[in-house]
């Protein structure tokens, strides 16, 4: 799965990774009050099968019933924990969420679950980047991949923070954060 890069991990190269092969995937869905239990189902099934499009080997899948998302980690941080130990016990490399994450979500969700953090949007966009054949194709996939990418920069290099100017500058130099949003 060429996507191979979480919220935590915002580096041009994880536009152009290439697949791992027999990459273990967990899928996590929630079942909200406005979604049924039947659609829920069938959401999972499709993620499932566009998880192995993109080159992974589904191993195991939750839901959680919920009456709204978690601000802090869309599900339950006891379900969140629980889904963890059987993402270790099974070696998962990569947790997909069958429904779109804040970058903030994803973040602590990788601290919970120490593993790969990914969202149903990242693993679309990675499924064309690896199909994009045309020079313009691949260029309107990474453009999207970056566009995704943006907000989820924000607190990425917080152990840098500032890079001191050298000789002949004036003042703290820029931030890594601005360095990254100049890359992109």
């Amino acid at each position: 799965m060429s996507i191979a890069k979480g919220f935590t991990e915002g580096k041009r190269e994880s536009v152009e990774s290439s697949p791992k092969e027999d990459e273990k995937i967990f899928l996590v869905g929630a079942e909200l009050k406005s979604r049924s239990q039947w659609d829920v189902t069938e959401s999972l099934e499709e993620l499932a099968s566009l998880a192995e499009t993109a080159g992974g080997t589904v191993v195991g899948q939750g839901t959680q019933k919920l009456d709204r998302p978690i601000a802090g980690t869309f599900i339950g941080k006891g379900k969140a924990e629980e889904f963890a130990d059987e993402c270790k016990a099974k070696e998962v490399d990569t947790v997909i969420f069958d429904d779109e994450l804040t970058p903030g979500q994803g973040r602590n969700l990788e601290h919970v679950f120490d593993r790969k953090i990914i969202d149903r949007t990242s693993l679309i966009l990675d499924i064309f980047a690896q199909r994009a054949r045309t020079r313009e194709g691949k260029l309107q996939v990474e453009l999207a991949q970056l566009q995704h990418l943006l907000p989820r920069l924000t607190r990425f290099w917080t152990h840098l923070s500032r890079q001191k100017g050298g000789i002949g500058m004036r003042g703290d130099g820029e931030s890594q954060l601005e360095l990254s949003l100049i890359h992109i």
